[in-house]
C-alpha cells in the first residue's frame, strides 16, 4: 500500500553561522571597569537645536557676564601680558600663584572663614577640586551621601570613581538632619563605608533651596559624631538677594569640613579657576594629585583673576550680579504664577541661578522635553539630578542668563507645552519610564 502522503525524511540544513554583532569601538575591551557607568548626556543634541537664537534655553547654568567692564578687563590683560608675561605664561604651582591664594582667603572672610593661604590650592575650577577630592578618599563601593537631588557634575564624578551614591531628602528649609541621620543608620546596617557628605548649602543646584542657618551646626554635628568628613560646593554663596552672606559651613568647623570654591559665578567661568580649602593634611593629597594630572592650572587664568581682585570693585561687581540676578528670578516667579498650569510646584529661591520644578502626576519631563524644544523653549529634565533616574516629574529651569522678558516668553512657551502634554496623558494614559541607570556625564549645558 503506497502512502502518498509521506515523503522521503529530509536532512536538517545547518543554521547558518550567526553574524557577530559588530562592535563600533575596538577599544572597547580595553577600557577600565569605571568607565562602564560613564554616559553622554541624552540631551546633549536637543540643546545643539536649543542654542538656536529663537529657541528660549532655559537649562544651562551659564552666568550673565554682559555687565562686566570688559574694556578695562581687556586693557588691563594687556597690561597683564605687556608687564608679566614671563611669568603668566610659564609654568606655575600645582598649589596656585600665591597672591591669588591670599585673595581668595579675603573673599572667603565675607561667609566668615578664616583660612591661611597655604591651607588654600587653587583648581582648574571647582570641578576639578570637586573630582580630586573624590579621587583621593573614594575606592570602589564606598558611599557618598547626597542631597536628592544634586549636581550632575558631582554625580558624573561620584560614579567615574565607583562610588555609591545614597541621597538624602531635602525640604524647604535644605537637607533634613532626620533623613541624614536614618540613611547613616542605614548604611552602617548594610557594613558600607561613608566616605563624606557632599553638599550645596546656599541656592541649592538644581534645587534652588538654602540649608536653613540653625540646621547648619545640628548636621555638622551629626557628621562629626559618625566621624563623616563634610564636603561644601558653594559657588553660588556671594549672590544671595537678601543682603548679608550666609555663614559657610567651613567657619563652623574647620577640621571636618573641605570647602570648594569658584570664580565662575561670581567673575568669568571661562577662566576655569576655582578653589579647594581643606585641612592641611588633605590639601597635601590634593597638591599630588594635581600634579599628576594637570601639573598646574593655568598661571595666566589666576594671574586675570588676582587683577581683577585688585583693580576692579569685584565687591560691587557682586551687588550688580545679585541685582541682575534677582530681577530674573522675579521674571520666572512672577512668569510661573501666571502661565503655569494647576497642580504644578516650584521652589522660590533666595539667591544663585536655579528654580526647581515639578509637574502633575503622569508627566516625564525627560520624554517632554524634545516637544518642547520644538515649541521653542529648552529646560534640564530632573532626572539628570539623581543617581537612579529619579526626578521624571521634576525639571530645572535657570534664571540667570535670559533676559527678564525673554524668560517670560520662555515659561509661558512651556507651559503651554506642559498642558498639551497633560491632555495627552489624560487621553492616552502614561508611557512606562525608560531611565538610564546611573549619572550622566556633566557638560556646560547642565552645569
Amino acid at each position: 500500500m503506497s502512502d502518498h502522503g509521506s515523503q522521503p525524511a529530509t536532512p536538517e540544513q545547518p543554521s547558518p553561522p550567526e553574524t557577530p554583532a559588530r562592535n563600533l569601538d575596538a577599544y572597547r575591551a580595553h577600557y577600565a571597569e569605571r568607565t562602564a557607568g560613564m554616559t553622554a548626556s541624552e540631551i546633549r543634541a536637543l540643546f545643539a537645536v536649543a542654542s538656536r537664537p529663537e529657541v528660549v534655553s532655559l537649562a544651562g547654568g551659564m552666568p550673565n557676564l554682559a555687565a562686566l567692564p570688559l574694556d578695562s578687563l581687556a586693557a588691563e590683560v594687556a597690561r597683564l601680558v605687556s608687564e608679566d608675561g614671563q611669568v603668566a605664561l610659564q609654568y606655575g604651582s600645582a598649589h596656585g600663584v600665591p597672591e591669588l591664594r591670599e585673595q581668595i582667603c579675603e573673599v572667603m572672610a565675607l561667609e566668615g572663614i578664616s583660612a591661611h593661604p597655604d591651607d588654600v590650592m587653587v583648581t582648574a575650577g571647582s570641578q576639578m577640586a570637586l573630582d580630586m577630592v573624590t579621587r583621593i578618599f573614594c575606592d570602589p563601593g564606598d558611599v557618598i551621601l547626597a542631597e536628592g537631588p544634586s549636581y550632575v557634575g558631582a554625580l558624573g564624578s561620584f560614579a567615574a570613581y565607583q562610588a555609591e551614591v545614597v541621597h538624602v531628602a531635602m525640604d524647604e528649609e535644605g537637607l533634613q538632619p532626620a533623613a541624614l541621620r536614618q540613611a547613616i543608620a542605614d548604611v552602617t546596617a548594610q557594613g558600607k563605608r561613608i566616605k563624606f557628605l557632599y553638599t550645596i548649602p546656599n541656592f541649592h543646584n538644581p534645587g534652588g533651596i538654602t540649608l536653613a542657618v540653625p540646621r547648619r551646626a545640628e548636621i555638622l554635628q551629626i557628621c562629626a559624631q559618625h566621624g563623616i568628613l563634610v564636603v561644601e560646593d558653594n559657588p553660588y554663596g556671594l549672590l544671595g538677594f537678601d543682603g548679608k552672606p550666609y555663614p559657610a559651613l567651613r567657619s563652623m568647623d574647620a577640621e571636618n569640613v573641605v570647602y570648594l570654591g569658584s570664580f565662575s559665578k561670581t567673575f568669568a567661568s571661562g577662566l576655569r579657576v576655582g578653589w579647594v580649602l581643606a585641612p592641611h593634611a588633605v590639601r597635601e593629597k590634593l597638591v599630588l594629585t594635581a600634579e599628576s594630572a594637570t601639573l598646574c592650572p593655568p598661571t595666566l587664568n589666576q594671574m586675570i583673576v588676582s587683577r581683577y581682585l585688585s583693580t576692579h570693585d569685584w565687591q560691587g561687581q557682586i551687588k550688580i550680579f545679585q541685582e541682575q540676578y534677582r530681577e530674573r528670578r522675579d521674571a520666572m516667579l512672577g512668569a510661573l504664577e501666571q502661565y503655569m498650569p494647576p497642580g504644578c510646584t516650584w521652589t522660590r529661591p533666595n539667591g544663585g541661578f536655579f528654580v526647581w520644578l515639578t509637574v502633575p502626576e503622569g508627566v516625564d519631563t525627560k520624554a517632554m522635553l524634545p516637544r518642547a524644544v520644538t515649541q521653542r523653549v529648552a529646560y534640564v529634565s530632573g532626572t539628570g539630578f539623581y543617581r537612579d533616574g529619579f526626578g521624571s516629574r521634576q525639571m530645572r529651569l535657570s534664571y540667570c542668563y535670559p533676559t527678564p522678558e525673554r524668560i517670560r516668553e520662555g515659561v509661558r512657551r512651556l507651559a503651554n507645552t506642559l498642558t498639551e502634554e497633560m491632555e495627552l496623558v489624560r487621553t492616552f494614559g502614561t508611557v512606562p519610564q525608560r531611565s538610564v541607570p546611573g549619572p550622566q556625564a556633566p557638560s556646560p549645558d547642565t552645569a
